[in-house]
């Protein structure tokens, strides 16, 4: 079984870091690009990404539904978003999109880095009732897949069109 430590994944996107940081900062429009995750919205009157921030994410595999809530740790503009998710018997997670301007585009890196161990017997859950014999290599293709959502995202949407959903 392969125990969680961290990974990253790149692409070249065709927008600037600036736009890209603002749709991701942009909690409430996760589910346009993650694959697991179904809803977000901000918690305790927030409306916008600041450190300290808490958010409500409800993610979805097969059939099994869960929530989590993230605390915002990272917002420099164009630079690098990150949260950290932290759960009982989860482990502590921190999540991050870092941005760096390559010709006509940005370099985005969508990454995590456990600072608390994932326990194994989630490992087990995971693998026994959700099928997941990977959990590194699940993650990584989910990040995979959102940061080519992401990319469809910022090439396809007029910027005028972001919004927030109200807490």
């Amino acid at each position: 079984m392969n125990r969680l430590d961290r990974d990253e994944v790149r692409l070249h996107v065709d927008a600037t870091a600036e736009s890209l940081y603002d749709l991701v900062s942009d909690v409430p429009r996760t589910p346009l690009w993650s694959p697991e995750v179904i809803s977000c919205t901000w918690l305790d009157g927030n409306t916008e990404a600041t450190v300290g921030a808490r958010f409500l994410a409800r993610n979805k595999k097969r059939w099994f539904t869960w929530s989590n809530k993230p605390v915002v740790q990272t917002t420099e503009q164009g630079r690098e978003f990150a949260f950290t998710r932290a759960e009982p018997g989860g482990g502590t997670i921190r999540w991050f999109y870092r941005f760096t301007p390559s010709g006509t585009g940005t370099i985005v890196e969508h990454g995590y880095q456990v600072l608390r161990p994932v326990p194994l017997a989630l490992h087990v859950i995971l693998r026994v009732v959700l099928g997941v014999r990977d959990l590194r290599g699940d993650l990584h293709q989910n990040m995979t897949t959102s940061l080519r959502r992401l990319a469809d995202a910022a090439t396809t949407q007029p910027e005028h069109q972001a919004t927030t959903e109200p807490a």
